[in-house]
């Protein structure tokens, strides 16, 4: 059990990562609309770790995964990088469940910030890492 000021400290840092979630949201709507309105892909940069190397990087698919899940395409972002749905995941369940704790919504009450939610997310990406280049080298696939 946490005694009071373990508590309090959780309670502070909960409210400061839901300020910064207001302030990813309003910057995240401006970019998405901004993207959507000016830069719909026209062109997508090549990563260089797999130009200059050839294999992928840890983050390869990334791009192609926002874009794919600002296109409500979520399978899609899920195969070309599963951080993005997971994060996103996380993002409005956290965001949402905090904000209807704050509206005094039924006996809801916001998710907790647990240290394992990063741990998944660097598992995620390595697994994705290690998979895509096993895929490339093993198979001949490209993604």
């Amino acid at each position: 059990m946490r005694s009071g000021s373990e508590r309090e400290e959780s309670q502070k840092l909960e409210a400061q990562l839901y300020k910064a979630g207001i302030i990813t949201l309003i910057l995240g709507g401006i970019a998405v609309f901004l993207y959507l309105r000016f830069l719909v892909p026209q062109y997508t940069m090549p990563c260089m770790v797999y130009t200059t190397m050839g294999f992928y990087c840890p983050g390869c698919g990334g791009t192609r995964a926002v874009e794919a899940f600002l296109q409500g395409r979520l399978l899609r972002a899920l195969w070309f990088h599963p951080l993005v749905p997971y994060a996103a995941v996380m993002f409005f369940g956290f965001m949402g469940t905090h904000t209807l704790e704050k509206l005094h919504v039924g006996r809801i009450k916001g998710w907790r910030f647990h240290n394992w939610y990063l741990w998944a997310a660097l598992g995620i990406v390595a697994a994705n890492w290690i998979l895509k280049n096993i895929l490339l080298f093993g198979f001949g696939i490209t993604l």
